[in-house]
């Protein structure tokens, strides 16, 4: 029976255990960059960690890291940094600073939601955020030029923080 094999078991716990989370609208403009960022990961075939696309509704990203160990979360974000700005925490050790995912069409977002399930003890071990900053979230398909330049960026920052979970 397969569900008996140790190495299908431990497999589960691990795939399981780690999710990168790409948060975003495909239909506003530079917001569908979490879609986008999950998308590629997805076509890179990494082993062990789920990818999972939100809307960015805070109830429902509570309900997706619930049993999750480590968490990445990408979203563009809106800061009044120079568009395309990357910008990482570790909201496992971190406050989200307030400012941070105002512009969500959610009232209960990104931010809340990390917030919420820190205060209800509910936060996974590792939780850590990036986000580009945006400079168009109006109705539109695809990211603007700053976005798309420096999304590689984006990705090996993300691939290589991914890989390092592994083995700790």
């Amino acid at each position: 029976m397969i569900a008996e094999d140790p190495a299908v078991r431990s497999e589960c716990v691990q795939v399981a255990a780690a999710s990168l989370i790409g948060v975003g609208n495909a239909f506003r403009g530079d917001d569908s960059l979490g879609l986008v960022v999950a998308h590629k990961m997805a076509s890179m075939g990494l082993h062990g960690i789920r990818i999972v696309e939100a809307n960015g509704d805070g109830a429902s990203l509570m309900l997706t890291w619930q049993d999750m160990d480590r968490v990445l979360i990408v979203d563009a974000m809106k800061l009044g940094s120079p568009i395309g700005t990357i910008h990482r925490i570790d909201a496992s050790k971190n406050e989200i600073p307030a400012g941070w995912f105002t512009y969500s069409s959610h009232a209960f977002g990104v931010g809340q939601a990390i917030e919420m399930a820190r205060q209800l003890h509910q936060l996974p071990r590792s939780v850590i955020v990036y986000g580009m900053e945006g400079g168009h979230f109006g109705f539109g398909t695809s990211l603007s030029i700053p976005l798309k330049e420096n999304l590689p960026v984006l990705i090996r920052m993300i691939f290589s923080e991914l890989n390092s979970w592994k083995g700790s």
